[in-house]
């Protein structure tokens, strides 16, 4: 890892990561972690060596040029950025990369190094999948806790997952092996709208993502191309009758399955999300 030469003061940081590839259904993840760096100021205070975990032949190299046509190559690689946010309670360390193809421990202990030497006090991973989901309906996150203890504390439900995992899987079991709290936060994307991009899943990341921290953030243009996206579909759902049965048939199940809770939890989590972008009412 090239540490940078400047030291950072972040006041009790917390870490947010996502990585592209197997985690990242419609880069949804990714997107929203690009979206915070937009949105926040920032700066890189370190870099993976790429040559020690990427096979470049999995994920390859880019050319790039730039306007006077100079070629440049740009490396798959996970960059660590310092986010100071005196507005908020808590300073961040933001990480956004591709899911490596070897040396996943040596590679998850390297971030975690950093994380020590800044004092962390919690890591949130951000991820998405591909679900039998409706896209004209809320898309779904499921935030979750990967040891029980933390799940109490922080009253989460506790991952249940049995199977493969992804380096965020990785990330989460160790950092809470060095004492750090790990929660993780999953967007449910419609398969049948799988590729790039999904903003309304982006989107519902950084909801989750102020509802869990009980912070706002500011969304940018983010609502725009998300009801932008949903609209595309929604006229792929009506060229294609094929298509437009089997979303109807997904929404059905979704609405039976979420109606007691539209009365209830759904309704609070948004006067909260209003209150807090509204602090003067």
């Amino acid at each position: 890892m090239q540490l940078s030469e400047s030291a950072f003061n972040l006041r009790n940081p917390i870490l947010i990561a996502a990585f592209e590839g197997w985690n990242d259904a419609a880069e949804s993840a990714s997107a929203a972690i690009t979206h915070l760096l937009t949105i926040w100021s920032h700066q890189q205070i370190a870099i993976m060596d790429s040559q020690d975990y990427y096979d470049f032949q999995v994920n390859r190299p880019q050319i790039k040029i730039d306007e006077s046509n100079i070629r440049q190559i740009i490396w798959p690689n996970t960059i660590v950025y310092a986010v100071s946010a005196p507005a908020l309670a808590h300073d961040f360390l933001i990480i956004r990369g591709v899911e490596p193809s070897m040396r996943w421990k040596s590679f998850v202990a390297d971030l975690l190094d950093l994380a020590d030497d800044y004092e962390v006090s919690m890591v949130i991973s951000m991820g998405a999948l591909l679900a039998d989901t409706p896209h004209s309906r809320p898309i779904a996150v499921a935030i979750s806790a990967s040891h029980p203890e933390v799940s109490e504390r922080f009253s989460l439900e506790i991952s249940k997952y049995e199977g493969p995992t992804g380096i965020v899987g990785v990330l989460q079991a160790e950092a809470y092996r060095r004492g750090i709290d790990a929660i993780s936060l999953w967007a449910a994307v419609p398969h049948y709208v799988a590729t790039p991009p999904c903003p309304k899943a982006a989107l519902a990341l950084i909801h989750a993502l102020e509802d869990f921290l009980e912070i706002t953030i500011s969304h940018g243009d983010l609502p725009e191309r998300a009801k932008s996206w949903e609209s595309q579909v929604d006229q792929m759902a009506a060229d294609d009758s094929e298509v437009g049965d089997y979303v109807r048939r997904l929404e059905s199940s979704k609405d039976a399955a979420e109606l007691p809770e539209v009365s209830g939890e759904s309704i609070a989590r948004e006067v909260e999300r209003f209150l807090r972008r509204n602090p003067g009412i």
